[in-house]
């Protein structure tokens, strides 16, 4: 049985990118066979040095670039973990539906250009809302705008602070990612 290749694309620290090869390290059906940063610097970088996984760094303009599609054509899905870049339209289509993307929030709430990170979590706390959550979605030409695959809730209450919610959002994303993205992987 060939094995499905995923590649991850991380812009930080890649708690993410971590969560999701340990799920799939000793996997016989998904091989990560690559980890792309948009940042020579990223977190990401050094977290996963011990996975020994092919690690690139892309400059912004070589997202468009043919060679760029073309070794992106090699994976099965392209899993994007804290990827904060723009996909560019081009690359949207020519990967319709392989792209999918994690946004900490329920959306269509608190998505958009500069909606990542702590800014959704301040918006969410000061705006009073009972819940938040996460949002797995393919990747189109518009930020936080394609079609929804899943969704994970969790409440909130008086006392939570940006930072605790933070916290609850990162526990759903290391908790529900990789089993989604083996649930698409698997066609279930």
């Amino acid at each position: 049985m060939t094995k499905k290749k995923i590649i991850l694309m991380a812009s930080g620290s890649g708690s993410n990118v971590q969560q999701i090869y340990e799920y799939f390290k000793n996997s016989d059906a998904v091989e990560i066979a690559m980890i792309i940063t948009n940042k020579q610097n990223a977190g990401v970088i050094a977290r996963m040095e011990y996975a020994k996984i092919p690690i690139l760094w892309i400059p912004k303009q070589y997202l468009n670039s043919e060679d760029f599609i073309e070794l992106l054509k090699t994976a099965d899905l392209i899993v994007l973990a804290g990827f904060l870049l723009k996909i560019p339209e081009q690359m949207a289509q020519v990967f319709d539906k392989k792209i999918i993307n994690i946004h900490p929030s329920l959306l269509p709430k608190y998505g958009g250009k500069g909606m990542y990170g702590h800014f959704v979590h301040e918006a969410v706390i000061q705006n009073k809302e009972k819940e938040s959550g996460i949002t797995i979605h393919y990747v189109n030409q518009h930020y936080d705008e394609g079609q929804i695959i899943a969704q994970f809730q969790c409440e909130i209450n008086d006392t939570d602070t940006p930072e605790t919610l933070s916290k609850k959002i990162q526990n759903l994303e290391h908790l529900h990612f990789p089993k989604t993205i083996e649930m698409i992987l698997m066609g279930v």
